[in-house]
């Protein structure tokens, strides 16, 4: 299905049936973080009934329990550091943006703001972040899904100058292929998020953080259409599903 949209003045055709990548960690024991365990599914039970096929009833009835900031992919709003839990359902309402994929040089413990401007400027030079107002960021450049826990690890995370210098420039729309754009132990200081989401984040509740995606090595360093679906969960953070798409 081939389709026109007009992004940033511009007018852009997709084939909506294939996209290039699904960017998306399930929620399932595949990749978590943050000191917990898997997320559990268990079946209901209503005094002798089960909801379990397996256990000879009609349905799978299922509870789950699992935690959006910790359990694979997810979309995070402004709400995250907020003294109010903003929900990301009521207020991200842009689904589609041009994005820019960028792999920039990871240091021994994170991506400096020089290492990410000079990616930054390359993607420019190449007409990349024409009308782009999302940015997803390949720190792991391995050809396997990360089926991991990420606890403990110390993931390389970005420079907080990084979250400032996206904010200034129009990105409402930031990925990460780390648990966290920030450093797994800070202190709570949450630098980047709070660089990013600037020193109103209440205000800019459209902008969001997207963590713990997967960009398969296939997808080349270039500017994409992005479909960002975002689980309608009352939260600070849902699951999500970030699809890409060649612009034809």
């Amino acid at each position: 299905m081939i389709v026109t949209l007009e992004l940033s003045s511009e007018s852009y055709k997709v084939d909506l049936t294939s996209p290039v990548a699904d960017l998306s960690l399930s929620v399932g024991d595949v990749a978590r973080a943050w000191y917990i365990d898997a997320p559990r599914f268990e079946p209901v039970v209503l005094g002798d009934w089960t909801g379990s096929v397996a256990a000879g009833n009609g349905v799978n009835f299922f509870n789950v329990h699992f935690n959006p900031h910790a359990h694979g992919t997810h979309t995070e709003t402004a709400g995250h550091i907020s003294l109010e839990r903003y929900s990301v359902h009521q207020h991200f309402k842009s689904p589609f943006a041009l994005i820019a994929v960028l792999t920039p040089e990871v240091g021994e413990e994170k991506v400096s703001f020089e290492a990410f401007k000079k990616s930054w400027d390359n993607a420019e030079v190449q007409g990349i972040l024409k009308g782009v107002t999302a940015i997803a960021i390949r720190t792991d450049c391995s050809s396997e899904i990360p089926t991991r826990n990420y606890s403990n690890t110390d993931w390389p995370y970005l420079d907080a100058e990084i979250g400032a210098f996206l904010r200034d420039h129009g990105i409402d729309h930031l990925l990460i292929d780390q648990p966290s754009v920030d450093q797994e132990e800070d202190g709570g200081a949450l630098a980047c998020h709070k660089s990013f989401w600037g020193p109103t984040p209440e205000r800019t509740l459209h902008r969001t953080i997207t963590e713990l995606v997967h960009i398969p090595m296939n997808v080349q360093d270039g500017r994409y259409l992005l479909n960002l679906q975002v689980a309608p969960l009352e939260n600070d953070a849902a699951p999500s599903r970030p699809l890409l798409y060649t612009l034809l």
